[in-house]
């Protein structure tokens, strides 16, 4: 019977791994110790990859010495893999690139830790040991404005949001505060659109309390994931069960705590990330704990993926463990929706896909050190889990960040090296036939809709060149665009207010049309 259920699990493998198409990959080498942190899915279906690397031959834009520290760095990829462009921001000293957000106004800002004072591509002073410097860029990577936030104590940056109002929810850590409550806190930032400081607020117990992850919430808060290694007291209401808690922190549209909830059991459990759900959140992360406190699944051996459900109010529907047999580490995940039949514009999960590495700890297995994802319903049932090498593979290679693409591809980013010290980033496209196939497809999109001023269009249809027209309702062709991409912008400024007819006509004969309606 032993062999039977291995045979099986052999052939679903095969099935698993002949599913899966890889459509690029791209390696940036380095000859350093590179960190990526973060993909980032731009608009018109782009991608940037952020992190921090040491370029020793680069020539700063400002002139003067040259940095021979870590700097952010940046680099925009097509939709075939194939660099849109690569930028640097550096001090004179160490800065790390921690998290990115693509704004809506199109561009980015870019959230890291800089341990530099004022030079070179950095405008203002240190405010004392390490501060959170954010940087406002285009879409080509201009800056447009630069802050640096922080005092006399040490500051990080752990991650960013854009906020309704086209302001920004800032989520760092900062050590040994005056107005502190443990070694380390949390610390949260409010920004308007132009950089310009609203709030900041301290969260923390009398213990080590660091941020992993943020998300925008469907009201226009922001839920924060935090690793807790604290006890009640200070701001945080809620006891820790044993060494590290996940500690979920539910913030209003105006940085205020609406509730937090604490869950872990007698061991460390690390949380890593987090995702909105049509019904609540997502909590992900790595646990070392048997049942206690109030985790209800145990562990297999060594850290396993936990992940819980969470409904609008923090209250737990479900929670599972997940385990490749040694130390497993969560990095990030993707929902997957549908429309619900009978409502117009509700969406509801139907799954969630996971995306991660395994540690060996204690002995050595095949696929240890290599990118993983597992597949789970929406009430946490596992239906499969994957390997992912790509066209190359190399000894150690770490995932930083997943991404589900609209079209059902996914971007997996990561570090790649044969030995420490030397890591390259490896950015993978997948496409995969199961995930295709849980994908809603429309044949054209247009966002925003309504629109101010510029639109995408996404072609959902198979095409080498295609021709986006618009169209008034009297039927008077306005605008004729040619294209190759996917996704492409048009400009509407010039359209009044009222509604529009946008209709794609391809080079093997398909067509599509969808309503626009500009505001």
């Amino acid at each position: 019977m032993k062999k039977l259920y291995r045979s099986a699990f052999f052939l679903c493998t095969i099935l698993n791994f002949s599913a899966q198409e890889v459509i690029w990959q791209k390696d940036i080498q380095s000859n350093t110790q590179d960190f990526l942190s973060q993909v980032t899915t731009t608009i018109d279906g782009q991608y940037l990859i952020s992190g921090s690397s040491i370029q020793s031959t680069k020539i700063p834009s400002g002139g003067g010495k040259q940095n021979k520290g870590y700097e952010f760095h940046l680099v925009k990829l097509n939709q075939k893999g194939e660099e849109v462009w690569e930028k640097y921001f550096s001090g004179q000293n160490h800065d790390f690139l921690s998290a990115t957000v693509a704004t809506q106004e199109g561009g980015f800002l870019l959230a890291g830790t800089s341990f530099s004072g004022k030079g070179l591509d950095k405008k203002e002073d240190s405010k004392g040991g390490s501060d959170i410097w954010l940087v406002r860029i285009s879409p080509f990577a201009e800056e447009m404005w630069q802050k640096t936030i922080g005092t006399a104590s040490d500051e990080e940056a752990r991650a960013v949001i854009q906020t309704t109002d086209l302001g920004f929810f800032v989520a760092g850590n900062i050590q040994n505060s005056a107005k502190g409550y443990g070694s380390k806190d949390v610390l949260m930032v409010r920004l308007d659109k132009n950089g310009k400081e609203l709030s900041q607020l301290i969260l923390g117990g009398k213990g080590l309390d660091e941020v992993e992850k943020m998300i925008p919430t469907k009201d226009g808060g922001a839920l924060l994931g935090i690793y807790s290694r604290s006890a009640a007291g200070g701001s945080k209401k809620t006891e820790n069960f044993g060494e590290g808690d996940y500690w979920i922190i539910k913030l209003s549209k105006d940085g205020k705590v609406e509730w937090e909830k604490n869950f872990g059991g007698k061991g460390d459990d690390h949380l890593r990330t987090l995702a909105l759900t049509s019904s609540g959140y997502i909590v992900g992360g790595e646990s070392r704990s048997e049942r206690s406190g109030n985790k209800s699944v145990g562990i297999t051996e060594g850290t396993d993926v936990w992940l819980i459900s969470l409904n609008n109010r923090g209250e737990e529907v479900w929670q599972k463990s997940y385990s490749f047999k040694n130390r497993d580490v969560l990095m990030g995940m993707s929902v997957i929706e549908k429309k619900e039949k009978g409502e117009k514009n509700k969406d509801l999960t139907t799954g969630i896909l996971l995306g991660g590495y395994t540690q060996a700890e204690g002995r050595v297995e095949a696929d240890d050190e290599k990118f993983w994802m597992l597949y789970v319903d929406e009430n946490g049932n596992e239906q499969w889990r994957k390997h992912v090498k790509g066209q190359s593979s190399k000894k150690e290679e770490r995932l930083s960040d997943i991404k589900l693409n609209r079209d059902g591809s996914i971007i997996l980013a990561g570090t790649s090296a044969d030995e420490l010290g030397k890591e390259n980033w490896k950015i993978v496209k997948l496409g995969d036939q199961q995930i295709d196939q849980l994908i809603e497809k429309q044949d054209i999109k247009i966002y925003p809709n309504p629109v101010s001023d510029y639109a995408y269009v996404e072609i959902g249809i198979d095409f080498t060149d295609a021709e986006i027209i618009v169209y008034d309702m009297g039927g008077r062709q306005l605008q004729s665009l040619k294209t190759k991409n996917k996704v492409t912008k048009i400009n509407t400024q010039n359209l009044i207010q009222g509604a529009y007819l946008v209709v794609i006509k391809t080079d093997t004969d398909k067509t599509a049309n969808g309503k626009l309606i500009k505001k």
